[in-house]
């Protein structure tokens, strides 16, 4: 009778291992396919911006602080195709130069203050460049920056989901092994 019993436990344990298997792959093959789809669309949509990279020790890198430099001389001269040079370009080189315009502040603060002096032209200047950079900014690290992460997370679970559907393909492996002994 225990005998029984255990071949029936076995055959259950085998069908959901088999289920297992079929959901891991399913899953590994949807995030494999996440990934192809954010990487492959945001290289496409930066590699049409044809944004490059300043030249290494030209004196657009120069002028930035030390910290920022070292960060862009890792692209310098390079067209801006991946997530990460677009966190590199947003972050060390556009930033920087937002920061420059109006003291520091924001859009938001310049565009304030020019609602309440629309005649003042340094002002609507100073708004029109840092909308045009926030912006610019904003649209590398949402569209590029995030979307390449998520991409590259989407791999790393395709990867893992595969690795653990191999992993119970020789579980369940096993277990037909041992179902076969039972049987003898």
């Amino acid at each position: 009778m225990a005998k029984v019993e255990r071949r029936a436990i076995d055959k259950v344990f085998i069908l959901l291992g088999a289920a297992m298997v079929a959901v891991l792959i399913v899953i590994g093959g949807l995030a494999l396919y996440g990934s192809h789809f954010a990487t492959t669309n945001v290289t496409t949509e930066l590699t049409e911006q044809k944004i490059f990279f300043p030249a290494k020790g030209s004196s657009a890198i120069l002028a930035l602080p030390k910290i920022d430099q070292i960060q862009m001389d890792k692209y310098a001269g390079q067209q801006l195709v991946n997530g990460d040079q677009a966190k590199v370009y947003a972050d060390n080189f556009i930033n920087v130069h937002l920061s420059e315009i109006a003291g520091g502040q924001t859009y938001a603060q310049v565009s304030a203050a020019s609602m309440l002096n629309p005649s003042n032209v340094k002002l609507q200047a100073e708004k029109s460049a840092l909308f045009q950079g926030e912006t610019l900014r904003g649209l590398l690290l949402g569209d590029g920056y995030s979307y390449w992460t998520l991409g590259l997370l989407a791999e790393y679970i395709a990867i893992t989901a595969f690795a653990g559907a191999a992993i119970m393909v020789i579980l369940v492996w096993f277990g037909l092994l041992h179902l076969a002994k039972l049987k003898k």
